[in-house]
């Protein structure tokens, strides 16, 4: 019993920082284009630039994004896909 919990743990051990990179890149559901979007540091400097730059809003985190703001940022995102 005491190998198997052992193993158990120490196999824990071994996937957990693949658990943790999983969950760096969320996706997200576009429900307007009916498509999925990866979130990754490409995306966040994408949004930086549509807040701030095009918006000319104070930059806050997805997150704290507002249900208006997250469709009219695919929106644009969509017409902007090229955007680096």
């Amino acid at each position: 019993m005491r190998k198997i919990l052992t193993a158990t743990f120490l196999g824990g051990m071994l996937l957990a920082p693949m658990a943790v990179e999983m969950r760096a890149e969320a996706r997200y559901y576009d429900r307007d284009h009916r498509d999925y979007h990866t979130w990754n540091e490409a995306e966040a400097r994408a949004y930086r630039h549509w807040l701030v730059e095009e918006r000319h809003h104070e930059y806050h985190d997805w997150a704290h994004a507002s249900a208006r703001e997250r469709r009219d940022y695919w929106r644009w995102r969509h017409d902007h896909m090229d955007w680096r």
